[in-house]
């Protein structure tokens, strides 16, 4: 990501739960302040410990701009924790 914009905000996501290698999917999201992002691409996508918890890091596109989202599988919580602008110099 260039141009980084360090955030910790809730969001609403719409997600895909299925089988396979990718059983937890992003579709989109909304920001707090309503502006939604639809997901074209996920980019990598791994757990990671925090303490006793498992969060789920998603790195993912809109096509203009990079985000991480943040799943909390014990509190079933999602964070924005990212944002980048593909275009910055």
């Amino acid at each position: 990501m260039n141009d980084e914009t360090f955030l910790n905000e809730r969001i609403e996501v719409l997600a895909a739960y299925g089988d396979g290698l990718n059983p937890c999917r992003p579709l989109k999201f909304k920001q707090p302040n309503g502006r939604e992002v639809t997901v074209r691409e996920i980019g990598l996508r791994y757990p990671s410990a925090q303490g006793k918890r498992t969060l789920h890091i998603f790195d993912v596109t809109d096509g203009s701009a990079d985000y991480r989202l943040e799943f909390d599988s014990e509190r079933l919580t999602w964070h924005l924790t990212r944002e980048g602008d593909h275009y910055a110099a």
